[in-house]
């Protein structure tokens, strides 16, 4: 019995030092740096942890890209940013702008054309009597396609936030809630569509449809999305056949009772399901999803359900093939890691500017590399007007690339010298 305790004791011990000795052979470099290439995690403790987590993973069913399946809209430049020209007074500063990332190399701008702002009063009223002299209320968008003609970029065209003329309850149903009609919805779509025929080609419809406030104050509902999507895609394809339809971008979340419960989200997962289930598929031509990669890095392996990071556009892709759609592609609407300073909340989780820098040619790198089903991955974002976003200590502010008085940041630069390192575009 007590030569039994005694080889039982030797067993344990010799397990509890070889794993002490691992773990110390991992806090060594280049150990660090293999931790840091498959959990994206930069501290020890989170990396071992992440270890953990990869483990876990082998356990789960793996997934089915099905890269050999995509078809048109995947092999094109991947390099997109996210820009806000119709709030630019100034025209000069919004050709600024423009320029700014044009000579980044980004390719392609992903622009609101805000409904609100252009049918602004009522029903097929195009004028803008907010100020005076009235003007046409498309003035500033013609500006705007004009630009990115003139820099060689094309528009990524964002149609949402509909006027409060569009719901009885107003903007009470919340300012970005969809309206009470989706033929209002259609025509909106059509009228842009039928405006910039043969100069913008890409439209999205809607942005994060699953979440709150993106679908306003009511539950979050994806058939009625689905039926929105319709509308607006049969619309805009009556006026322009070339049109390329792109669904809104689905935000990741693990959130389940947003369908039940008024000013809740709902999985971008299950609402894709239900997308399928509705008979969404004739009504986009590519899938969007956004691509933050919030508490950790663009190196981050791991793959549970539950786990928001870079590499979950693969459970989009995922249900994509497993519902027969797996020659469309993935285009990402936003992406980026934020650099808060030390007194904002970390809401999206925190990097430094360097870290930042450095992130965000290393996402672009593993979508080239891995991911041959996604397009376009548009950062977000390159600028804004004003610093009320930094006045009032808004996370949001930092995910920039160039502040509001135009001064580049370090991720800007960095993004720069990466793209012209692969000549601008693939």
């Amino acid at each position: 019995m007590k030569r039994a305790v005694r080889e039982t004791f030797t067993l344990w011990a010799g397990l509890l030092l070889c794993g002490g000795l691992a773990l110390l052979l991992l806090a060594l470099s280049p150990s660090r740096q293999l931790l840091w290439s498959l959990t994206g995690e930069s501290d020890y403790l989170p990396q071992i942890k992440g270890l953990s987590d990869l483990a876990g993973g082998m356990l789960r069913p793996s997934l089915e890209p099905a890269p050999q399946e995509v078809g048109e809209h995947a092999g094109v430049s991947p390099f997109g940013v996210n820009v806000f020209l119709e709030q630019e007074v100034e025209t000069v500063k919004r050709e600024q702008a423009v320029q700014l990332a044009a000579q980044a190399g980004f390719r392609w701008l992903r622009q609101e054309f805000t409904w609100e702002d252009i049918e602004v009063h009522g029903k097929g009223d195009f004028e803008d009597r907010r100020h005076e002299p009235a003007r046409s209320a498309w003035e500033k968008y013609d500006h705007i396609v004009a630009l990115a003609e003139q820099y060689d970029l094309k528009l990524i065209v964002r149609i949402s936030n509909p006027p409060a003329w569009s719901r009885v309850e107003g903007n009470d149903a919340g300012s970005y809630a969809p309206p009470d009609s989706d033929q209002d919805f259609a025509d909106f779509a059509g009228a842009v569509a039928a405006r910039y025929k043969g100069r913008v080609r890409y439209y999205q419809l809607w942005n994060e449809p699953n979440i709150y406030p993106e679908w306003g104050n009511a539950t979050i509902d994806p058939e009625a999305y689905v039926e929105l999507l319709k509308a607006g895609a049969e619309s805009i394809r009556a006026v322009d056949p070339d049109a390329v339809i792109i669904a809104g971008a689905l935000a990741a979340t693990v959130d389940l009772d947003g369908t039940t419960v008024p000013g809740r989200s709902f999985s971008d997962l299950l609402f894709l399901q239900r997308m399928y289930d509705a008979g969404a598929a004739p009504f986009f031509d590519v899938m969007a999803t956004q691509g933050y990669g919030l508490w950790s890095g663009p190196t981050d392996r791991r793959m549970h359900p539950r786990v928001m990071n870079f590499g979950r556009p693969q459970y989009i892709r995922d249900l994509m093939v497993a519902n027969g759609d797996g020659h469309k592609p993935i285009w990402i609407s936003e992406m980026n890691w934020n650099a808060a300073p030390e007194e904002v909340e970390p809401r999206y989780g925190r990097v430094s500017l360097e870290e930042q820098a450095a992130n965000l040619p290393l996402a672009y790198d593993r979508i080239r590399n891995d991911w041959p089903w996604l397009g376009v991955a548009n950062v977000w974002y390159l600028k804004r007007a004003t610093d009320l976003w930094e006045q009032n200590q808004q996370p949001e502010a930092y995910f920039r690339l160039v502040a509001p008085d135009f001064t580049p940041q370090p991720v800007y630069l960095s993004m720069k010298e990466y793209m012209a390192s692969m000549g601008g575009q693939d």
